[in-house]
């Protein structure tokens, strides 16, 4: 039982952990903030790019629509079914995925913390609150039955370990400047 409420509760996650590692890989461009500047602070910062959220969105939606296929599959070899994500879902937990770490780098210009600063907790979980934030909006009983309490509380505990270990990897592998 604990096996299959962390596997589901993590299968269900996929979708938003993957938005932001594809836009390091295929961002860049253009600014969302566009340079502007609030006081004497850039608004998001460089990091935040129109490509980097759309690939971001992108790659996280078709991530979910790759595990709808493969979700029989794999719940017949584990013997527990596995959350399936209807289209609206998918772009809300990954679009929600994104708007989280932007909202994240907002914050962070704020309080005085450039790129790629450290902000403890918050640099583990933001993009965990924008994709539920945003998937409970679109699809209430989707994510009511997704995600009940237990379900939530092993995505709070496990993210930001998963969240350290890929970073510290995309770090080693020189895809991050820093590794958080």
């Amino acid at each position: 039982m604990v096996g299959s409420l962390v596997a589901g509760a993590l299968w269900a996650m996929l979708p938003a952990y993957v938005p932001n590692n594809a836009a390091v890989l295929f961002g860049g461009g253009r600014p969302i903030d566009g340079g502007r500047t609030w006081g004497d602070r850039r608004v998001l910062g460089d990091g935040k790019t129109w490509r980097g959220t759309a690939a971001g969105t992108l790659a996280g939606t078709l991530v979910a629509l790759a595990l709808n296929f493969l979700s029989p599959t794999v719940a017949e070899a584990v013997g527990f079914a596995l959350p399936t994500f209807p289209l609206h879902v998918a772009v809300a937990l990954s679009f929600g995925a994104m708007l989280g770490d932007i909202g994240a780098s907002f914050l962070k210009r704020r309080t005085g913390r450039e790129r790629g600063a450290a902000f403890p907790g918050l640099d583990q979980l933001d993009f965990v609150v924008g994709a539920l934030g945003l998937a409970a909006l679109v699809a209430p009983r989707w994510f009511a039955t997704t995600f009940p309490l237990t379900a939530l509380a092993v995505v709070l505990v496990a993210t930001p370990v998963l969240h350290v270990v890929t970073n510290g990897v995309a770090y080693v592998l020189g895809l991050k400047s820093e590794p958080w």
